[in-house]
């Protein structure tokens, strides 16, 4: 049995033990993969897995020289009146959630204003502090759109087609412009995927997709997010922990949790927002006694 099935192995009999309700597991442990399946694989909302894929199109954008990550949001929507403070903020503050512009989540946040970027940056900032918001998220990628155009088309072209990940509904406002934080619709095998580039540190078949700058920040340049221990450190889309791993981390129990000293990624898709922590944590103990078994390398 190879790393990957002992890996796979265990996470299930921890899902089990805690009763997560998962929908798909896939494991990848150096060159071994191992998957199950609880249910079809079918495309679900990834929800915050979705800012991933955001930053990673920043960074295709990024490697192209058509943005910069510290470039003012202003100077990529110069028609949006800013808020006081906020003509200081960057792309990057903005997927680091370190705008400081309070806008607090509602189901309806995509409709609840004409144009959500307008409204986001009206608001005044106080300075660099950590405030989580979707609308940081979609106000990047608006920004992003003034350079490549629709930034769902850039994505498929740039991104999933070279993943070989075809037809991506990823949902939109009433402008046309993709939610970017959110509303995006994958299987798990292609959650799978995206957890492979950002292993590889954005290459893929050994050809750079992805600037290996940007994945670093995703999980490098952290930021102090709270005092929580499961939500202490942000970068660029990325959570740290549980333990030595890094994560991208979803509503309802989607994980991308990866181990650089395993060369590991497990990722998981799920409908069960209670357990996903518990979850997570369980992967990090499998993965570290996994890579320290004799049996597992």
């Amino acid at each position: 049995m190879n790393a990957a099935e002992l890996v796979r192995d265990a996470v299930l009999t921890e899902v089990e033990r805690t009763g997560f309700r998962a929908h798909g597991l896939h494991v990848l442990v150096g060159d071994h993969t191992a998957e199950h399946r609880w249910s079809a694989d079918v495309r679900r909302d990834v929800h915050s897995v979705a800012k991933g894929v955001a930053v990673l199109a920043v960074g295709i954008a990024v490697g192209d020289g058509v943005v910069a990550l510290d470039e003012p949001v202003g100077a990529l929507l110069p028609d949006v009146g800013l808020g006081p403070g906020v003509q200081d903020v960057t792309l990057r503050h903005l997927l680091a959630m370190t705008s400081g512009i309070d806008m607090p989540w509602s189901p309806t946040q995509a409709t609840d204003w004409p144009d959500l970027a307008r409204e986001f940056l009206g608001r005044p900032t106080p300075g660099r502090r950590f405030q989580y918001a979707n609308a940081s998220t979609y106000t990047a990628v608006r920004a992003l759109a003034e350079r490549v155009g629709d930034v769902g088309a850039f994505v498929q072209d740039r991104l999933f087609t070279p993943l070989g990940i075809a037809d991506v509904v990823w949902d939109r406002v009433p402008l046309g412009h993709v939610v970017a934080g959110g509303g995006l619709w994958l299987r798990t095998a292609e959650v799978a995927r995206i957890g492979r580039l950002l292993r590889d540190r954005g290459t893929l078949d050994g050809r750079p997709l992805v600037p290996a700058a940007i994945v670093d920040a995703m999980h490098g340049d952290w930021v102090t997010a709270g005092s929580s221990p499961a939500y202490d450190r942000y970068a660029l889309a990325g959570w740290g922990g549980p333990g030595r791993l890094w994560r991208l981390h979803g509503a309802y129990g989607q994980l991308v949790l990866l181990d650089p000293l395993a060369d590991a990624v497990v990722t998981l898709t799920a409908d069960d927002h209670e357990r996903a922590d518990a979850v997570a944590a369980a992967v990090a103990r499998v993965l570290a006694d996994v890579a320290s078994s004799p049996s597992g390398r």
